[in-house]
């Protein structure tokens, strides 16, 4: 085993022999937007997300499906699994079966497998000192979903939000091949510093954020000046802060911007000074939503995170 729980990875990872490793991983959840097709979009997006994070390819998924059959009947579930088939076959992967069972609240989710080289993992451990941080998708999911749920907004209205999470992360995870890399790790529910806190540990290294450099979805700060965020950003943000170090300046929407919990977020990658511009012109080259020089490591403040303007 090459990368277990030890870090809090996306993914496991076994060794097969000297040039090839296996690459799992098991994500699923609750629906975040009323249509089940999208619904079924994001949620393969997702789970497919942590494989590229590892700095591996995708070459098979399995369903993970609980649902209400009889309230909501079959031409919903088609629509779901159909949404997560398109979403696989976007990644060049075949969903081989899987299992259901019947559930009050649906759920729907995949267990994906895939395969890295030993010597190209992207686990938590290998950020180091002097690399520059490039985020792939612009933050706020968490806020602009929040926002529907409270009828502040309309699916319509958060079109930007949902597209960013039901992309895949291939154009990261292709640039990551090309270019090559130190560490990677996706936003998702533990929002940007929450992850990056997670590798600043297991690197024992320090991350810098520049507040400004963020790449942020439309109407976002206005909802969070208007207290509108998910109880699991407020989480996110009462527990990373005692591992934040945030300039006085900054104000609590601005932090709790940092602490956003994303669903089908993007891939923060830590590469080498001397390959930055590289990486961010392979991820313009492949299609990331968003290609943003965000920080950098340092030495200073092992396992913590500084968020400056």
């Amino acid at each position: 085993m090459l990368v277990g729980h030890e870090w809090a990875d996306d993914a496991c990872v076994y060794r097969i022999n000297d040039e090839q490793a296996i690459v799992q991983t098991l994500d699923f959840f609750t629906p975040i937007v009323d249509d089940p097709y999208t619904f079924g979009q994001i949620a393969a997006a997702n789970a497919i997300s942590d494989i590229y994070a590892m700095g591996a390819k995708p070459i098979f998924a399995l369903n993970i499906v609980g649902f209400p059959l009889a309230a909501l009947g079959h031409d919903v579930l088609s629509q779901i699994l159909q949404g997560g088939a398109d979403k696989a076959a976007e990644a060049g992967i075949f969903v081989t079966g899987g299992h259901s069972i019947d559930d009050a609240e649906p759920k729907y989710g995949m267990c994906v497998t895939g395969l890295v080289h030993p010597d190209k993992i992207m686990s938590n451990e290998g950020a180091k000192v002097g690399d520059k941080l490039v985020l792939t998708k612009p933050l706020g999911v968490g806020v602009l979903t929040t926002a529907v749920k409270r009828e502040l907004r309309t699916e319509e209205q958060i079109q930007p939000a949902i597209h960013s999470m039901a992309a895949i992360n291939r154009p990261g995870g292709d640039a990551v091949a090309e270019v090559g890399a130190s560490a990677a790790t996706d936003v998702t529910g533990y929002g940007l510093a929450g992850h990056l806190r997670e590798v600043a540990a297991a690197s024992k290294v320090g991350m810098k954020l520049h507040l400004g450099a963020l790449p942020v979805l439309p109407e976002v700060m206005d909802l969070l000046k208007e207290k509108c965020f998910p109880g699991g950003t407020k989480k996110n943000w009462l527990y990373f802060r005692q591992h934040i170090d945030f300039a006085p300046d900054l104000t609590d929407e601005e932090q709790l911007l940092v602490c956003d919990a994303q669903t089908s977020g993007g891939m923060v990658i830590s590469v080498p000074a001397d390959k930055c511009d590289a990486m961010v012109a392979s991820l313009k080259k492949h299609g990331a939503l968003a290609h943003a020089v965000i920080g950098e490591v340092v030495a200073d403040h092992p396992g913590r995170i500084s968020v400056i303007r």
